[in-house]
């Protein structure tokens, strides 16, 4: 299994082995249950469907009750698919632990970013603002958002004031540095999006950094100076034939 669902607990701060504190983000990750499973003759693809965190029976409508029910399992409250390779199989009920990573593995976590609320421009996209006084008259102001000869319209995408934050954000290769899977923890290095108990889908980094290429010094020709050359052959001291 490549992936897991959790919840973020908080920051924290951890002691690296060179003896510097690092940011630090707490986790609880899992048990999940295997709830359903596809595969690739009837599907088209091979992948499981995992259940987190315990669901409450009056707050799910009768499909879902009539699923659990059939499967044997307990309500869950959320539900993810994960895509599977050819060689794992797992069946329906057994549980995903935290100890499928390890400390070293490189992480992408996805969840909600926190809500803001309604922003201006200047806070929801840093601009820098008009002039702050002399009768500007332009201090936290948008500008200019169109033309009136063409295209007559505000072009897709402008940045403008509006609902800032509460977006799917995905930060990537984060590094594991604990794991405790007798208390389904796991520490990563650096902060995740959303707030303290919201989602997160945790997988195994799917763009690992290559690193940075070491720069090979490169020879430098000698160029051979024409005056000085033009004044070997004068002297008599070019190459003889």
């Amino acid at each position: 299994m490549q992936a897991i669902l959790g919840k973020k607990i908080g920051m924290t701060q951890v002691l690296n082995s060179s003896g510097h504190f690092v940011a630090a983000t707490v986790l609880e990750a899992g048990p999940c249950v295997v709830t359903a499973l596809k595969d690739a003759k009837n599907h088209g693809y091979k992948s499981a469907q995992i259940g987190y965190a315990e669901g409450n029976v009056k707050r799910i409508g009768n499909a879902l009750k009539t699923f659990f029910e059939k499967g044997k399992i307990p309500v869950k409250r959320w539900l993810r698919e994960v895509r599977l390779t050819e060689q794992e199989n797992f069946e329906v009920g057994q549980e995903i632990k935290v100890d499928i990573f390890k400390p070293g593995d490189l992480l992408d976590i996805q969840g909600t970013t926190m809500g803001r609320g309604f922003a201006g421009g200047m806070k929801r996209w840093d601009w820098r603002g008009g002039a702050g006084s002399h009768g500007s008259m332009h201090h936290r102001r948008i500008g200019s958002a169109g033309s009136n000869t063409y295209p007559g319209r505000t072009w897709p995408g402008q940045k403008m004031a509006g609902h800032m934050g509460n977006a799917t954000c995905t930060v990537q290769n984060l590094e594991v540095l604990k794991v405790d899977a007798s208390k389904n923890m796991i520490v990563v290095r650096g902060a995740v999006p959303g707030k303290g108990e919201s989602l997160l889908y945790i997988r195994r980094s799917l763009k690992q950094p290559a690193g940075v290429k070491p720069k090979v010094a490169q020879a430098v020709k000698k160029e051979k100076n024409p005056l000085k050359a033009s004044k070997q052959a004068a002297a008599g001291g070019g190459k003889k034939k």
